[in-house]
Protein backbone atom coordinates (compact mmCIF):
# COMPACT_ATOMS: atom_id res chain seq x y z
CA UNK A 1 0.00 0.00 0.00
CA UNK A 2 2.54 2.25 -0.51
CA UNK A 3 1.55 6.08 -2.14
CA UNK A 4 3.95 8.93 -2.21
CA UNK A 5 2.61 11.74 -0.49
CA UNK A 6 3.47 15.28 -2.43
CA UNK A 7 5.23 18.05 -1.34
CA UNK A 8 1.99 19.95 -0.63
CA UNK A 9 -0.91 17.57 -0.04
CA UNK A 10 -4.18 19.43 -0.59
CA UNK A 11 -6.26 20.78 1.52
CA UNK A 12 -9.13 18.44 2.51
CA UNK A 13 -10.21 19.38 6.01
CA UNK A 14 -11.49 22.80 7.66
CA UNK A 15 -8.24 23.08 9.74
CA UNK A 16 -6.15 22.36 6.65
CA UNK A 17 -6.15 25.98 5.54
CA UNK A 18 -5.07 27.63 8.87
CA UNK A 19 -2.17 24.69 9.33
CA UNK A 20 -0.93 25.43 6.16
CA UNK A 21 -0.93 29.82 6.82
CA UNK A 22 0.75 28.97 10.12
CA UNK A 23 3.31 26.59 8.70
CA UNK A 24 4.14 29.06 5.64
CA UNK A 25 4.47 31.61 7.15
CA UNK A 26 6.87 30.52 10.04
CA UNK A 27 8.59 29.00 7.09
CA UNK A 28 8.66 32.51 4.95
CA UNK A 29 9.66 34.02 8.33
CA UNK A 30 12.54 31.55 8.85
CA UNK A 31 13.90 31.88 5.43
CA UNK A 32 13.77 36.17 5.35
CA UNK A 33 15.52 36.31 8.61
CA UNK A 34 17.93 33.63 8.08
CA UNK A 35 18.45 35.30 4.65
CA UNK A 36 18.92 38.90 6.04
CA UNK A 37 21.25 37.29 8.90
CA UNK A 38 23.65 35.09 6.60
CA UNK A 39 24.00 38.25 4.67
CA UNK A 40 25.13 40.80 6.68
CA UNK A 41 27.62 38.65 7.79
CA UNK A 42 29.38 38.45 4.76
CA UNK A 43 28.32 42.02 4.04
CA UNK A 44 30.69 43.03 7.05
CA UNK A 45 33.39 40.39 6.79
CA UNK A 46 34.11 42.16 3.27
CA UNK A 47 33.14 45.49 4.35
CA UNK A 48 35.13 45.54 7.43
CA UNK A 49 37.73 43.50 6.56
CA UNK A 50 41.31 43.66 7.94
CA UNK A 51 43.04 45.47 4.35
CA UNK A 52 46.44 45.71 6.38
CA UNK A 53 48.98 43.00 8.88
CA UNK A 54 49.45 46.01 10.81
CA UNK A 55 45.67 47.37 11.22
CA UNK A 56 44.34 47.87 14.31
CA UNK A 57 40.71 47.89 15.03
CA UNK A 58 38.86 50.03 16.98
CA UNK A 59 36.13 49.35 19.32
CA UNK A 60 32.29 50.40 18.49
CA UNK A 61 29.59 51.22 20.76
CA UNK A 62 26.26 50.68 19.35
CA UNK A 63 23.32 52.72 20.16
CA UNK A 64 20.77 52.65 22.94
CA UNK A 65 18.17 52.98 19.97
CA UNK A 66 19.42 50.31 17.42
CA UNK A 67 19.56 48.02 20.62
CA UNK A 68 16.30 48.47 21.18
CA UNK A 69 14.95 48.21 17.93
CA UNK A 70 16.93 44.74 17.66
CA UNK A 71 15.56 43.35 20.53
CA UNK A 72 11.78 44.18 20.73
CA UNK A 73 11.20 43.66 16.91
CA UNK A 74 12.17 40.51 17.39
CA UNK A 75 10.04 39.88 20.77
CA UNK A 76 7.24 41.18 19.17
CA UNK A 77 7.00 38.68 16.03
CA UNK A 78 7.98 35.62 18.14
CA UNK A 79 4.86 36.20 20.45
CA UNK A 80 2.95 36.79 17.81
CA UNK A 81 4.25 33.75 16.21
CA UNK A 82 3.50 32.07 19.83
CA UNK A 83 -0.13 33.45 20.05
CA UNK A 84 -0.83 32.36 16.42
CA UNK A 85 0.12 28.56 16.74
CA UNK A 86 -1.09 28.06 20.18
CA UNK A 87 -4.31 29.32 18.87
CA UNK A 88 -4.29 26.45 16.24
CA UNK A 89 -2.59 23.76 18.34
CA UNK A 90 -5.54 23.97 21.07
CA UNK A 91 -8.41 24.39 17.94
CA UNK A 92 -6.68 20.79 16.37
CA UNK A 93 -6.51 19.30 19.98
CA UNK A 94 -9.67 20.50 21.75
CA UNK A 95 -12.62 18.94 19.32
CA UNK A 96 -16.22 20.71 18.86
CA UNK A 97 -19.13 19.39 21.36
CA UNK A 98 -20.85 18.11 18.22
CA UNK A 99 -18.21 15.82 17.46
CA UNK A 100 -19.24 11.70 16.95
CA UNK A 101 -16.97 9.35 18.12
CA UNK A 102 -15.23 6.77 16.35
CA UNK A 103 -13.18 4.27 18.08
CA UNK A 104 -9.65 3.14 16.35
CA UNK A 105 -7.13 0.33 16.80
CA UNK A 106 -4.31 -0.08 15.99
CA UNK A 107 -1.95 -3.35 14.99
CA UNK A 108 0.63 -4.82 13.21
CA UNK A 109 0.59 -3.84 10.52
CA UNK A 110 -3.24 -2.62 10.55
CA UNK A 111 -5.68 -0.26 11.17
CA UNK A 112 -9.23 -1.37 12.75
CA UNK A 113 -11.84 0.93 12.89
CA UNK A 114 -15.32 0.88 14.97
CA UNK A 115 -18.09 3.54 14.41
CA UNK A 116 -20.41 4.28 16.82
CA UNK A 117 -23.35 2.50 15.03
CA UNK A 118 -21.25 -0.58 15.48
CA UNK A 119 -20.16 -0.94 11.72
CA UNK A 120 -16.45 -2.23 11.72
CA UNK A 121 -13.58 -1.75 9.15
CA UNK A 122 -10.19 -2.63 8.66
CA UNK A 123 -7.94 -0.47 7.15
CA UNK A 124 -10.97 1.83 5.66
CA UNK A 125 -13.05 4.47 7.10
CA UNK A 126 -15.92 6.13 5.59
CA UNK A 127 -16.96 9.34 7.27
CA UNK A 128 -19.58 11.93 5.92
CA UNK A 129 -18.63 15.33 4.45
CA UNK A 130 -19.12 18.33 7.46
CA UNK A 131 -19.53 16.09 10.18
CA UNK A 132 -16.89 16.59 13.06
CA UNK A 133 -14.90 12.87 13.41
CA UNK A 134 -12.99 11.89 16.90
CA UNK A 135 -10.89 9.04 16.44
CA UNK A 136 -10.30 7.81 20.09
CA UNK A 137 -7.23 5.26 19.56
CA UNK A 138 -5.18 2.96 21.10
CA UNK A 139 -2.50 0.19 19.97
CA UNK A 140 -2.68 -3.51 20.84
CA UNK A 141 1.35 -4.11 20.26
CA UNK A 142 3.65 -1.31 19.83
CA UNK A 143 4.03 3.00 18.72
CA UNK A 144 2.10 3.52 15.69
CA UNK A 145 1.21 6.84 14.26
CA UNK A 146 -2.23 8.08 12.91
CA UNK A 147 -1.15 10.35 9.58
CA UNK A 148 -3.83 11.90 7.13
CA UNK A 149 -1.73 14.53 5.37
CA UNK A 150 -4.82 16.08 3.58
CA UNK A 151 -6.77 16.53 6.60
CA UNK A 152 -3.13 17.61 8.46
CA UNK A 153 -3.91 15.54 11.41
CA UNK A 154 -1.48 13.56 13.16
CA UNK A 155 -1.24 11.53 16.37
CA UNK A 156 1.02 8.47 17.87
CA UNK A 157 -0.83 5.66 18.85
CA UNK A 158 0.14 4.39 21.72
CA UNK A 159 -0.08 0.64 23.44
CA UNK A 160 -1.46 1.08 26.93
CA UNK A 161 -3.58 4.39 26.79
CA UNK A 162 -5.86 6.54 24.31
CA UNK A 163 -5.10 9.33 22.12
CA UNK A 164 -7.34 11.30 20.60
CA UNK A 165 -7.58 13.28 17.08
CA UNK A 166 -10.70 15.37 15.17
CA UNK A 167 -11.13 16.46 12.15
CA UNK A 168 -13.96 17.56 9.63
CA UNK A 169 -13.43 16.60 6.08
CA UNK A 170 -14.23 20.02 3.40
CA UNK A 171 -14.45 17.81 0.61
CA UNK A 172 -15.75 14.50 -0.55
CA UNK A 173 -13.03 11.79 -1.63
CA UNK A 174 -10.14 9.53 -0.81
CA UNK A 175 -7.29 10.39 1.39
CA UNK A 176 -4.45 8.20 2.41
CA UNK A 177 -3.62 7.51 5.73
CA UNK A 178 -0.19 6.52 6.70
CA UNK A 179 1.05 5.16 10.24
CA UNK A 180 4.01 7.68 10.83
CA UNK A 181 6.42 5.88 13.21
CA UNK A 182 8.14 3.18 12.15
CA UNK A 183 6.66 -0.39 13.84
CA UNK A 184 8.25 -3.20 12.77
CA UNK A 185 8.87 -4.84 9.15
CA UNK A 186 5.86 -4.70 7.69
CA UNK A 187 5.71 -0.88 8.91
CA UNK A 188 5.68 0.62 4.49
CA UNK A 189 2.66 -1.30 3.75
CA UNK A 190 0.45 -0.23 6.90
CA UNK A 191 -1.75 2.47 5.32
CA UNK A 192 -5.34 3.12 4.50
CA UNK A 193 -7.94 5.48 3.31
CA UNK A 194 -10.28 7.71 4.22
CA UNK A 195 -13.24 8.11 2.69
CA UNK A 196 -15.75 10.97 2.60
CA UNK A 197 -19.15 10.62 1.26
CA UNK A 198 -22.06 13.05 1.39
CA UNK A 199 -24.17 12.75 4.22
CA UNK A 200 -27.23 11.04 2.19
CA UNK A 201 -24.15 8.87 0.52
CA UNK A 202 -22.87 7.82 4.15
CA UNK A 203 -26.28 6.83 5.52
CA UNK A 204 -27.55 5.02 2.08
CA UNK A 205 -24.00 3.24 2.75
CA UNK A 206 -24.66 2.20 6.58
CA UNK A 207 -27.71 0.87 5.98
CA UNK A 208 -26.34 -1.26 3.05
CA UNK A 209 -24.09 -2.79 5.31
CA UNK A 210 -24.67 -5.63 8.59
CA UNK A 211 -23.60 -2.99 11.32
CA UNK A 212 -24.35 -5.13 14.23
CA UNK A 213 -24.57 -3.81 18.11
CA UNK A 214 -23.48 -0.74 18.42
CA UNK A 215 -20.51 0.30 20.63
CA UNK A 216 -22.86 1.53 23.12
CA UNK A 217 -25.05 -1.83 23.18
CA UNK A 218 -21.98 -3.72 22.96
CA UNK A 219 -20.01 -2.41 25.99
CA UNK A 220 -23.64 -2.69 27.85
CA UNK A 221 -23.67 -6.75 26.82
CA UNK A 222 -20.12 -6.77 28.20
CA UNK A 223 -20.97 -5.03 31.17
CA UNK A 224 -23.81 -7.28 32.00
CA UNK A 225 -21.47 -10.76 31.25
CA UNK A 226 -18.57 -9.68 33.22
CA UNK A 227 -21.00 -8.88 36.22
CA UNK A 228 -20.14 -5.49 35.99
CA UNK A 229 -23.60 -4.87 37.24
CA UNK A 230 -24.07 -6.77 40.00
CA UNK A 231 -21.33 -3.87 42.08
CA UNK A 232 -21.95 -1.35 39.74
CA UNK A 233 -25.56 -0.77 40.41
CA UNK A 234 -27.06 2.19 39.58
CA UNK A 235 -29.35 2.32 42.81
CA UNK A 236 -27.00 1.57 45.44
CA UNK A 237 -23.23 2.77 46.08
CA UNK A 238 -22.34 0.03 49.11
CA UNK A 239 -20.21 -2.10 47.46
CA UNK A 240 -18.30 0.51 43.96
CA UNK A 241 -19.24 3.88 43.22
CA UNK A 242 -22.49 4.38 41.02
CA UNK A 243 -21.35 4.63 36.89
CA UNK A 244 -23.89 6.95 35.79
CA UNK A 245 -22.82 10.30 35.31
CA UNK A 246 -18.78 10.13 36.27
CA UNK A 247 -17.34 10.14 32.86
CA UNK A 248 -15.49 13.94 33.04
CA UNK A 249 -16.36 13.97 36.86
CA UNK A 250 -13.40 14.30 39.61
CA UNK A 251 -12.63 11.32 41.26
CA UNK A 252 -10.87 11.65 45.01
CA UNK A 253 -8.56 8.82 45.75
CA UNK A 254 -7.11 7.76 49.47
CA UNK A 255 -4.13 9.39 49.16
CA UNK A 256 -5.95 12.30 48.96
CA UNK A 257 -5.12 13.04 44.91
CA UNK A 258 -7.99 13.58 42.54
CA UNK A 259 -8.16 12.95 38.37
CA UNK A 260 -10.68 13.96 36.13
CA UNK A 261 -12.88 10.33 34.69
CA UNK A 262 -11.48 9.98 31.03
CA UNK A 263 -11.20 6.99 28.80
CA UNK A 264 -7.32 6.82 30.18
CA UNK A 265 -8.45 6.33 34.16
CA UNK A 266 -11.26 4.10 33.11
CA UNK A 267 -9.58 1.51 30.84
CA UNK A 268 -6.72 1.58 34.01
CA UNK A 269 -9.52 1.20 36.68
CA UNK A 270 -10.89 -1.93 34.34
CA UNK A 271 -7.22 -3.59 33.85
CA UNK A 272 -5.61 -2.21 37.38
CA UNK A 273 -8.36 -1.42 40.02
CA UNK A 274 -5.87 -1.48 42.48
CA UNK A 275 -3.22 1.35 40.97
CA UNK A 276 -6.16 3.88 41.91
CA UNK A 277 -8.36 3.60 44.81
CA UNK A 278 -11.47 5.83 44.96
CA UNK A 279 -11.24 6.97 49.04
CA UNK A 280 -13.94 5.57 50.72
CA UNK A 281 -13.95 2.27 48.63
CA UNK A 282 -11.99 -1.17 49.34
CA UNK A 283 -9.65 -2.64 46.60
CA UNK A 284 -12.56 -5.47 45.76
CA UNK A 285 -12.94 -5.33 41.85
CA UNK A 286 -10.54 -8.23 40.46
CA UNK A 287 -8.56 -7.26 37.34
CA UNK A 288 -10.05 -7.85 33.41
CA UNK A 289 -6.66 -7.58 32.57
CA UNK A 290 -5.80 -10.14 29.37
CA UNK A 291 -9.43 -10.89 29.98
CA UNK A 292 -11.07 -7.84 27.01
CA UNK A 293 -9.44 -7.11 23.78
CA UNK A 294 -8.56 -3.84 23.50
CA UNK A 295 -12.05 -3.28 21.50
CA UNK A 296 -13.71 -4.64 23.90
CA UNK A 297 -12.29 -2.50 26.86
CA UNK A 298 -12.72 0.67 24.12
CA UNK A 299 -16.87 -0.99 24.06
CA UNK A 300 -17.21 -0.78 28.06
CA UNK A 301 -15.75 2.89 27.96
CA UNK A 302 -18.34 3.63 25.57
CA UNK A 303 -21.00 2.38 27.67
CA UNK A 304 -19.63 3.87 30.41
CA UNK A 305 -19.07 7.58 28.54
CA UNK A 306 -23.04 7.18 27.57
CA UNK A 307 -24.38 7.25 31.03
CA UNK A 308 -23.01 10.71 31.58
CA UNK A 309 -26.22 11.75 30.03
CA UNK A 310 -28.49 8.90 31.92
CA UNK A 311 -27.84 9.83 35.83
CA UNK A 312 -30.05 11.14 38.53
CA UNK A 313 -32.87 9.89 39.99
CA UNK A 314 -31.99 6.08 40.68
CA UNK A 315 -28.48 7.24 41.37
CA UNK A 316 -28.68 6.61 45.24
CA UNK A 317 -27.19 8.20 47.82
CA UNK A 318 -22.67 8.12 47.44
CA UNK A 319 -20.96 7.41 51.05
CA UNK A 320 -19.57 11.06 52.24
CA UNK A 321 -15.95 9.59 52.23
CA UNK A 322 -16.63 8.35 48.76
CA UNK A 323 -16.46 10.03 45.06
CA UNK A 324 -18.50 9.14 42.11
CA UNK A 325 -16.17 7.75 40.03
CA UNK A 326 -15.30 3.76 38.77
CA UNK A 327 -13.34 2.77 41.35
CA UNK A 328 -11.35 -0.41 42.09
CA UNK A 329 -13.90 -2.57 43.78
CA UNK A 330 -16.32 -4.60 41.52
CA UNK A 331 -16.02 -4.17 37.68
Amino acid sequence: MRKNVPLFPEQASTLAGEVDALYLTFLGISVFFGLLVAGLVIFFAIRFRRRSPDEIGRPEKAGILLEIIWSVIPLAILLIMFAWGAKVYVEAFRPPGNAVEYFVTAKQWMWKFQHPQGNREINVLHVPLGQPIRLTMTSEDVIHSFFVPAFRVKADVLPGRYTTVWFEASKVGTFHLFCAEYCGAEHSVMGGDIVVMNPADYELWLAGRDSGPSVVASGEELFRVKACNTCHRPDSATLAPILHGIFGEEAEFQDGSTQIVDENYIRESILNPTAKLVKGYKPLMPTYKGQLTEEEVLQLIGYIKSLASDATESQGTVPASGSPALDSDEG
